[in-house]
């Protein structure tokens, strides 16, 4: 049987790029019928947020694209999740450094910032401060196209 890979992403309240790309990420692996092999969740860095559901504007872009909101209320990242999941994706180099200084330098092998797996790494601007949700779910879009396609170079595990 197929070992489940477990993916978290993480922003820094929770409530923004994190929960997009969640949702986005298992819309997609919907849509390609790799559900069943991965799970996703999504993680703050910081406490400010704690306990809130997604912003605004990430609920109405997702309700443009037609994908279903993860039900979802801000949490926080623990230590413990860096041996829990397989993968700890933030959005940009400040979500980065605050996931290894959350989880240990035992985990660095598994933290990521999303657009790491596309052809153009780059930050994924927080709509918190652009207020560019549209843009946002691009960089989001594209990020976990890429991630789906690094995890599934030939449409479904191998293993």
């Amino acid at each position: 049987m197929n070992k489940l890979k477990k993916i978290l992403f993480i922003c820094h309240g929770n409530i923004c790029r994190s929960p997009m790309a969640e949702s986005v990420f298992v819309h997609m692996a919907k849509e390609r019928g790799v559900e069943e092999e991965v799970a996703a969740a999504s993680a703050a860095a910081h406490t400010d947020e704690i306990g809130n559901p997604p912003h605004r504007g990430t609920r109405e872009k997702l309700n443009r694209e037609g994908i279903p909101l993860i039900p979802h209320r801000a949490r926080l990242l623990k230590r413990e999740d860096g041996e829990k999941f397989d993968l700890l994706i933030g959005m940009d180099e400040y979500n980065r450094r605050d996931i290894l200084r959350i989880v240990g330098a035992e985990n660095a092998n598994k933290v990521k910032c999303l657009l790491d797996f596309t052809a153009h790494p780059r930050a994924i601007a927080d709509p918190w401060y652009t207020g560019n949700f549209d843009e946002t779910f691009r960089d989001i879009w594209e990020g976990c196209t890429a991630l789906l396609a690094y995890l599934f170079p030939n449409g479904r595990e191998n293993s």
